[in-house]
């Protein structure tokens, strides 16, 4: 068994869960516990109350998953990357001619 890793419990939805994660994990494991809890409040005050759990589960499935892909997409460094190896071409080219 490996010693980095203890159980703990979170609740999502009203059920509680028992995961094994390691230990520098944990704040971040209970922080996202904490932030689906938020979502799903904010989703059941906005929407009616004979909306299913389920549902109210989807909605915050799909903006969690909206705010990921937009952080993906803002820290996609390609461009940057490729941008730098052009310039760094250029300057070899440069100093090459320039010995």
């Amino acid at each position: 068994m490996d010693d980095n890793k203890f159980r703990i419990r979170i609740e999502i939805a009203e059920k509680f869960y028992g995961l094994r994660i390691c230990r520098d994990e944990e704040k971040l494991a209970r922080d996202a516990a904490k932030q689906i809890k938020k979502k799903l409040e904010e989703y059941r005050r906005r929407y009616p109350k004979d909306t299913d759990m389920k549902d109210w589960l989807a909605m915050v499935t799909f903006q969690l998953s909206m705010e990921y892909l937009q952080l993906e997409e803002k820290n996609d460094t390609a461009p940057f990357i490729e941008k730098i190896q052009q310039m760094t071409k250029l300057l070899e080219e440069y100093l090459g001619k320039n010995k």
